[in-house]
């Protein structure tokens, strides 16, 4: 059996990274989402918000599996068995910051492969930072995350200012 895993911060899970992860579970016989803990980033939800929201989203998708990581993803690798990581790019920015850190990943584990999965073109410009950015102003984010990401994202930023 061919395990994948697909690791990121999903702060917050856009339809980019359910794209990726709807490609790859054709791909492979497992998929493990895997949610990267970071202590010193600051994430607008907490581990357990994206681990939930990421599992309901995951649910059609019988061999995706979520889970937290707060080790360097290979050392989750390893521990899994897992051989293949899945990296979304939307364009040469993301391949070269993502071909740098498969380089990386290579030299802490000869076993790694990484495979870069371009997004559809239809989600080329979805980054977390102005899904938030245009969240917290108010702004339509319906088409760039799922309606239970758009809805706590419209919680978590209810009452707080939003114009300068």
């Amino acid at each position: 059996m061919t395990t994948a895993v697909f690791p990121g911060s999903f702060d917050p899970p856009t339809y980019g990274h359910i794209n990726i992860i709807e490609r790859a579970s054709r791909l492979f016989d497992a998929i493990d989402v895997v949610i990267s803990i970071n202590p010193d980033k600051h994430h607008l939800f907490s581990e357990d918000e994206r681990l939930s929201m990421i599992r309901q989203l995951t649910e059609p998708y019988g061999n995706v599996s979520v889970h937290a990581c707060s080790t360097l993803i290979v050392d989750y690798c390893r521990k899994v068995g897992a051989n293949v990581l899945i990296r979304g790019i939307r364009n040469v920015n993301d391949f070269s910051y993502e071909f740098d850190l498969s380089l990386i990943n290579r030299s802490l584990n000869k076993d790694i492969e990484t495979l870069f999965v371009p997004t559809e073109q239809r989600y080329f410009l979805i980054r977390s930072s102005s899904i938030k950015e245009l969240a917290r102003f108010g702004g339509d984010i319906s088409g760039m995350v799922p309606p239970v990401v758009e809805q706590a994202m419209r919680e978590k930023y209810r009452g707080t200012v939003q114009g300068a």
